[in-house]
């Protein structure tokens, strides 16, 4: 694969921050994926935008809002099924902070 925007070492430096764990063939091709993606963002970066007005919102003004109501009810035994570790209802982690 060709070099691109992002180095490899980059990419080692995301994957230990995501502590992900990649291959060589999956460093290269995530070079690739992000060099991708950056040139996409330099090409958005080149349109000239000087006559677009800012906006707060994408929807039109005056668009009706669906009603903001809970469809899926908490189910604490059922969330927690595959929890490695639980105290009660939460999950149990490792304290990080001292």
């Amino acid at each position: 694969m060709a070099q691109g925007k992002i180095s490899l070492e980059q990419v080692r430096h995301v994957a230990q921050l995501a502590r992900l764990e990649l291959g060589h063939r999956e460093e290269e091709q995530l070079q690739g994926e992000l060099s991708e993606m950056l040139t996409y963002v330099d090409q958005l970066n080149e349109l000239d935008t000087s006559n677009v007005e800012p906006t707060a919102q994408v929807g039109e003004a005056g668009t009706p809002m669906r009603a903001d109501e809970v469809t899926n009810r908490p189910a604490p035994e059922e969330m927690l099924s595959n929890a490695p570790a639980r105290k009660g209802t939460f999950f149990k982690v490792p304290k990080i902070i001292e």
